[in-house]
Order: C-alpha cells, then structure tokens, then sequence
C-alpha cells in the first residue's frame, strides 16, 4: 500500500519567521572566523534572491538563528536550501568530510504577532551569552547582529526598522536598543515566547 506524501508547508508573502538549524549531533558548523564570514557571505547573497529581509542573526559554533521576513510567498525554503547546501559543501570540501553537517531540515517558527519581534530579537542578540567569555561583553561578539545595532552599520541586517522603529521616539533608538537587550529576558517575555525558540526543538 502506498504511503500518503507528506503536504509540502506553505510559507505566505509577507510573514516574519524565527528560524534556526544546529550541527548533526548537537556539532559544531562553524570551526574558524572563515567559515562565520563564508556563511555571512552567502547569506547577503541568496537574501537578495529570494526577497529576505532579515532583521537580527547569531551564529554561534554548532547552530544558528534569523529573524527574518519573507517578502514573496514559498521563497523562505528556497533561500535554506541555497544558504545551508552550499555552505555544507563548502565545510565538506575545506575539512575533508563526508555526511551530514546540519541536523536536520531547518526549522521555522512563524511569528503572528509583531511584538515578539523585538522580544525574539533580543533572545537571539543574547545567545552569546552561552560562551562563558561572553558574558556581559555582547558587544563584542561578531557573529551576531547586535554590533550592527549599536553601530548603525548594518551588513546583513536589511530590516532593522521594524526592530527600531519601537525606540525612535524615546531618544537615540540604538541606546535604548543596547538598554533593551542588556536587561536580559523577563519572565514574561521569555513566556510569551516560548514556543518560538530553539529550546522548543
């Protein structure tokens, strides 16, 4: 008896996403400041492609996480298959291995309503804070878009005005962007958000 294909999901135009994807057996992706920038470089590539704007990113040694919106409809797996494919091969061939470097296909969690943007973008700008030499120095950390926040130079990040448009009105908006973030997660924050991050996994 044939088995019923599984109904490919639809991704609708004009929606925010909180995705992210770690390495197979929890191992690392990124090995060396190189390989950060060659995914880096890929991604401002493919974004462009597929209509992504994203508005906040962390790459961290053995996963990854985007706060993103996907402009035209059925785009957002086209540019994970693109980002992720062409990165692997390029680990693979680099390092000299065979098999699998993501755990599985990257999972997106679809965010309906707006106000956990700035909540979500705060959880991914404090994920450093895992590696212990980073704690209270997440600033420094370049793997994340959070200097690009504080700098106002934005690379990868394209969507920064539907994070700051929030503090605009209250002053420089990356001062109180910087004073959001280093006030850490609530608990009513970290509640509301719960089924969106990677702990749901």
């Amino acid at each position: 008896m044939r088995t019923m294909a599984t109904p490919r999901r639809f991704f609708p135009a004009e929606t925010f996403y909180h995705v992210y994807n770690r390495g197979n057996w929890k191992e690392r992706v990124f090995f060396e400041p190189r390989d950060y920038q060659r995914f880096k470089e890929r991604a401002k590539k493919y974004k462009t492609e597929y209509s992504i704007e994203i508005l906040a990113y962390c790459l961290m040694p053995n996963h990854f996480h985007f706060l993103l919106k996907q402009k035209t409809e059925q785009t957002l797996p086209l540019f994970m298959l693109k980002l992720c494919t062409s990165y692997a091969k390029y680990i693979n061939i680099k390092y000299q291995k065979v098999g699998r470097l993501f755990q599985d296909r990257f999972r997106a969690k679809p965010i309906e309503d707006e106000r956990y943007l700035l909540w979500l973008s705060k959880y991914i700008h404090l994920n450093p804070e895992e590696i212990s030499s980073k704690k209270n120095n997440l600033a420094d950390y370049p793997w994340s878009s959070y200097p690009e926040y504080l700098t106002g130079k934005f690379d990868l990040v394209s969507g920064q005005d539907y994070i700051l448009h929030s503090f605009s009105q209250r002053g420089p908006s990356y001062l109180k962007y910087w004073e959001f973030v280093e006030a850490g997660l609530s608990q009513k924050e970290c509640e509301a958000i719960a089924d969106l991050t990677l702990e749901t996994l």
